[in-house]
């Protein structure tokens, strides 16, 4: 029975995900739905969609506000990520050396479901990581991302210039799989 419940759970999240081709224009917002199931997702200009403005808390300056906005006219690569997962300790490298590879390249953290601050602040001093992070326990920050899947940790979109969602990365990612991504998008006019 146990068996029969987890099934149907994976099955209704596998679902729930892929009931579209692409992103969904609602306005002129981007609106996540994973085509197929895929889990590396790029769009072609034409199919790009605004990114919310995600704003919060910033993880290791308290009472100061970080915003998507701070970073006007950049690529900027957002990723959501938890200093309590595996995958994330050793994708958090890879994130520090990209930027210090393309320094055109804005890398942002969102720190999730990390109820104790301190925690996440000594993950991010133990392994100087220098991009900052919007601190989000509760997921308020991510419920601007209208369907984008706020279990899969770590995942990552990338934006282009004008902050229009470009890739989507549903997977641990390596500087490597960002690097030519982000290359292309700083070409762009």
């Amino acid at each position: 029975m146990k068996r029969l419940l987890v099934t149907l759970a994976v099955l209704g999240l596998v679902t729930g995900c892929s009931a579209g081709k692409d992103a969904v224009v609602q306005g002129s917002s981007f609106s996540f739905v994973s085509p197929g199931g895929q889990v590396d997702i790029t769009y072609d200009l034409a199919q790009r969609q605004t990114a919310p403005v995600l704003a919060g808390d910033d993880l290791m300056n308290e009472g100061k506000q970080l915003s998507l906005a701070d970073f006007p006219g950049k690529v900027v690569v957002l990723n959501l990520w938890g200093q309590w997962c595996g995958p994330c300790r050793t994708e958090v490298p890879e994130l520090e050396s990209l930027a210090k590879q393309a320094p055109g390249v804005q890398v942002v953290g969102i720190d999730v479901r990390d109820p104790a601050r301190e925690v996440a602040q000594d993950f991010v001093r133990d392994r100087q990581l220098t991009y900052p992070s919007i601190y989000d326990p509760d997921g308020r920050v991510l419920l601007k991302l209208s369907g984008y899947p706020r279990n899969i940790i770590p995942s990552t979109i990338v934006l282009d210039k004008q902050h229009r969602v470009a890739a989507v990365f549903l997977r641990p990612v390596l500087a490597q799989d960002l690097l030519p991504v982000t290359q292309r998008l700083e070409k762009e006019a």
